[in-house]
């Protein structure tokens, strides 16, 4: 068994910009593993069921958990000590940047999807490995097998502060279709009752999914950025369990829907930093869901001053450093579950 093989993600981070280098080697269990470049890995079973699913971590380097939880069952795959009887394709996504220890090299890699990479005339690897990782889900979601098929993205993170609700996830902008109950239940069992709805579309990569193949994704934050190592993975127990389980049974049942179990946001406003001169008018250690009312002082962007506008509006991802013209802050206000278009 050669190195890439032997230590996938040790393999992949001392290529952290790619390989040219494909691989391939059929298991005992008859499971077919394909290496298509440095973090790209497709695992296709002797029979695939009806699901093609793309399991992604490390847009950001430095969020370690999901990076450790998709190394574990990828080892588990080559080992055969993990059933897979869906077509999965594993991707990591940025590993210069695990290498270094933070969440980009020179750009965030999550607002340079769905063609943001080729925009403007700035130019980096990190652009470059963007715009191969959209041909690697192109190629995987089209060359699956004939007939009616699920397509699912999750994209693995954690977010840079602590969290009033410490998992969540982000649904991505559907265009006008209803949302998901079967999908709010998965995520429900992963120990995400908490749910953000985009109200626009976005460059993140979930996007790019749920906009280009139709697919069901997600941005998944698990937890709280930590050192490799440093994760209490029992706090991540239901997560991975659940996406163990999505991998190697036919389907999951997860009983009736029950609305009073979620926790469903969506976007109040988006703020972005426009001026040099710009800071969020609370403390770094302020944590996401951070509830405020109408008219609190929320920034300063420049010479302008911007408030809450709705009584109960809680702050997620805030980062007065981002690059100008970037998100610097997100608000959200609940809704009830009850008033959504359920399918």
């Amino acid at each position: 068994m050669n190195k890439a093989f032997e230590d996938f993600l040790g393999w992949t981070c001392a290529n952290e910009w790619g390989s040219e280098e494909t691989q391939k080697k059929k298991l005992n269990n008859g499971v077919t593993l394909s290496i298509w470049d440095s973090g790209v890995l497709e695992v296709t079973p002797p029979k695939p069921g009806k699901k093609d699913i793309v399991l992604s971590c490390a847009v950001h380097g430095n969020e370690t958990a999901p990076i450790e939880i998709c190394r574990d069952i990828i080892n588990d795959i080559i080992t055969e000590k993990q059933t897979v009887i869906h077509r999965t394709l594993f991707l990591i996504a940025n590993p210069a940047s695990i290498n270094k220890g933070e969440r980009f090299v020179e750009e965030n890699m999550n607002r340079l999807f769905s063609g943001a990479h080729s925009n403007g005339k700035a130019h980096n690897k990190e652009r470059e490995r963007a715009a191969k990782i959209e041909q690697y889900v192109k190629r995987f979601y089209e060359t699956s097998p004939e007939g009616e098929r699920e397509r699912l993205h999750y994209d693995l993170h954690t977010a840079i502060r602590d969290s009033k609700r410490e998992k969540f996830a982000v649904y991505p902008f559907t265009h006008g279709k209803p949302y998901n109950k079967h999908q709010l239940q998965f995520l429900l069992a992963c120990g995400v009752d908490t749910v953000l709805l985009n109200q626009a579309p976005t460059t993140t990569f979930s996007y790019f999914s749920v906009n280009e193949f139709n697919a069901h994704a997600f941005t998944v934050e698990l937890g709280k950025v930590r050192p490799f190592g440093e994760n209490d993975r029992s706090k991540f127990a239901a997560a991975e369990k659940t996406l163990r389980r999505l991998i190697s049974e036919d389907s999951l049942d997860f009983g009736p829907f029950e609305p009073g179990k979620h926790f469903i946001f969506k976007e109040a406003q988006t703020i972005n930093r426009m001026n040099e001169d710009f800071e969020l008018n609370f403390a770094d250690d302020v944590a996401n869901f951070t509830s405020f009312d109408k008219g609190d002082l929320l920034a300063r962007d420049g010479d302008e001053n911007l408030y809450a506008q709705h009584d109960g509006e809680h702050i997620i991802f805030p980062n007065a450093k981002v690059a100008l013209g970037q998100r610097a802050l997100l608000t959200v206000v609940r809704v009830p579950t009850e008033s959504l278009e359920l399918e």
